[in-house]
Order: structure tokens, then sequence, then C-alpha cells
């Protein structure tokens, strides 16, 4: 019998990588377990309570499986299907864009304080909404707003990316200010809308400018959902060259990345996915700042991981922040980016703090 010699530590490497990819399985699956469960819970609580048995029931009818109890109170069905589930999928639509972009955004630029919100993009997409709301623009039907949204991000994210940009490289401070002047600019443009307009129209550009998911159609799901799933698709394609970009731009351009059109290609896709969350919810800032730093607290730096995680994560954190908002106080509705300002401003100032402390000093 011939013996087979084993070499120390050739069995460490695959049970490590099964170990790692049964982490990452766990995570996602997790993720989505805790994605479907605030789903159920946010789509029965408000002004008329449904059970979670009942909304289960309802979901398997409609998928044509007689199994569960169907809604008990008579507009039960009418207020889970017309009301509930059109505003619970919009919630984890647009955080899971705005979780993406953040993440994609990050990656890009290569620093942690990037996000839709902080560099103005979702301001620029909102003021490109508001011109559509008060000059009554309809050139491309129910599209109309959503297109214009995403120009105006897309506008506004190259004008931070090329005014933060100095000799080949963009500093995060740069980026940080730019981006304040940019939301200082938007902000003003917002304003001006607000005094042009008619009472209706201000009433929609306040909409914008707290955010909000109250009146969620299906008409605007349906939107909403092709542009960003197809934004998250994108992101997901391009995570495997943002790792080799995080070796920074030398190293990424020796093994063949194309650095400038990775920047281009991830920055309309920035804009995509921020416009497709912006569209029908207003400005709802600091998801996309927010959510990738937890999941990169977890599950490492690899983008391959963080933007699937990020966006189911951000859908996470949306949906329940809508119920709060809709929860908190009786008959109320309360703005939902008012609520996640009130969580990410703290958070934000703790990572300035900590990125200043490791880095040493901006100066």
């Amino acid at each position: 019998m011939t013996s087979v010699s084993v070499a120390p530590g050739s069995g460490t490497r695959p049970r490590g990588a099964i170990a790692s990819l049964a982490g990452r399985i766990g995570l996602l699956g997790g993720l989505g377990v805790a994605l479907l469960a605030a789903i159920v819970v946010a789509a029965g609580q408000g002004q008329l309570d449904v059970p979670a048995s009942e909304v289960l029931g309802s979901v398997l009818h409609h998928l044509g499986i007689d199994a569960g109890p169907l809604p008990s109170h008579p507009q039960g069905e009418n207020t889970l299907w017309q009301v509930r589930f059109p505003r619970v999928v919009m919630a984890a639509l647009a955080g899971a864009a705005l979780a993406a972009a953040g993440a994609l955004m990050q990656g890009v630029f290569g620093n942690p304080l990037a996000e839709p919100g902080v560099v103005g993009v979702s301001s620029g997409a909102a003021f490109a909404a508001a011109a559509v709301i008060v000059f009554g623009w309809t050139f491309a039907g129910t599209w109309t707003i959503a297109l214009c949204a995403f120009v105006g991000g897309l506008v506004t994210t190259l004008l931070v990316y090329v005014m933060s940009r100095s000799g080949g490289r963009t500093e995060v401070v740069t980026l940080v200010l730019t981006g304040i002047a940019i939301n200082a600019v938007t902000s003003a443009g917002l304003a001006f809308l607000l005094f042009l307009g008619d009472q209706q129209a201000r009433e929609e550009i306040v909409f914008w400018q707290l955010g909000s998911l109250n009146g969620s159609r299906w008409e605007y799901v349906g939107v909403v959902a092709p542009l960003a799933l197809a934004g998250i698709v994108a992101a997901l394609l391009l995570a495997p060259r943002l790792d080799l970009l995080a070796l920074g731009d030398r190293a990424a351009r020796h093994v063949g990345v194309d650095v400038e059109r990775l920047r281009i290609v991830a920055i309309v896709v920035v804009a995509l996915l921020t416009g497709a969350a912006v569209a029908f919810c207003g400005i709802i800032a600091f998801v996309g700042l927010v959510v990738p730093h937890l999941i990169r607290m977890i599950a490492g730096p690899g983008h391959r991981m963080l933007v699937p995680a990020s966006a189911l994560g951000g859908a996470v954190l949306l949906v329940l922040a809508d119920l709060w908002a809709r929860t908190a106080i009786a008959y109320a509705d309360l703005p939902i980016g008012m609520l996640t300002s009130l969580i990410g401003g703290p958070f934000f100032f703790w990572l300035l703090r900590r990125a200043r402390r490791t880095a040493g000093g901006w100066a």
C-alpha cells in the first residue's frame, strides 16, 4: 500500500474557505429572513392592525396557495394590498438602492465618508424632480420625475467628482466639503423653486425635503423596481473590480483595471440607484453611509459580500424606520428622512471622530 503524505497546513485552507463561504451564506440568509420578517410585521402594523398570520395567509392566497387565515377585518385585504404592501415594498427598494449606492460610492472613491446624501447626490436628484413638479414637465409620462431625478443625480455626482479631484487623487476632506457646497447650492435651488411654485407644488417640494413613503402606490413601485434592481445587479458586477481598486490606482491598473472607466461607470450606477430611491420618496439621508459601515464591521471590506449584504441591510433598515415613522405617534406620519437623519447624524459624527483618530488628524 502506498502511503500518501499530507503537507502541514494543506487542509487548513479548504476548511477556512468553507467556513468563510458558510459565514457569507449565513449573513445573507440571516438578512433575507430579517427582511421577510420585517415586511410581514410592517405590513400588519398601523391604524388597522392585521396579525402576522393573517398577513402571511393573505400573501399565500394571492400566490394560489390555500393556506393560512385571511384578514378577519372587512377592510383587511384592501388595507394590505392597496396601502401597506406598496409602501413596504417601496421602503425595501429605496433602502436597498441607497445602501448599495453608498457601498459603491465608498468603494469607488476609496473613502468611508462618501454616500449619496453627504456628497449632495440625493439633493441634486430632488432638485431636478422639484423642477419637474414646478414647471409641470410631462415629456416622459409617469417616468418624467424618475428620469429627471436620475439625470440630476448623475450631473451632481459628476460635478462632485470633478471638483474634488486634484492631481489624479480624490481626498476625503475635499470630497465631503465639495458635497457640502453642492448641498448648499441645491438647497438654494429648492428654496427658489419653492418661491416660484403654487401651493400644491410647494407641498410636494416640502415632501422632497423631508422624505416620506406616504402615498406609495403599485404604479410607483413598478417604476422604481426595475431601476433599483438593474442598479444593484450592475453594482454586483462591478464588485470584483472595486476589490482590485482598493489596492490603489496603480496596482489596479497593473492587473488590467481601467480605473477611470470603472469610476465613470460606477458614478452612473450610483446616480441610477439614487434617482430610483428618491424619485417618489424624497431625500432619505444617511442610509447609504450607515448600512455599508455596519456590514463592513461584520463581513469585512470585500465588495462581493459588501454590496449584496448592504442592499439587504438597507432594505431591512428602511422598512423598520418607516414602520416607526407611521406608528410612533398615533394618527401621524412622521417624515422618514427626519428619522434617518436623527440616527445617521450621530453615527456620522462618530465616524468622523474615528476616521480622524485613525488617520492622526486631517492636516
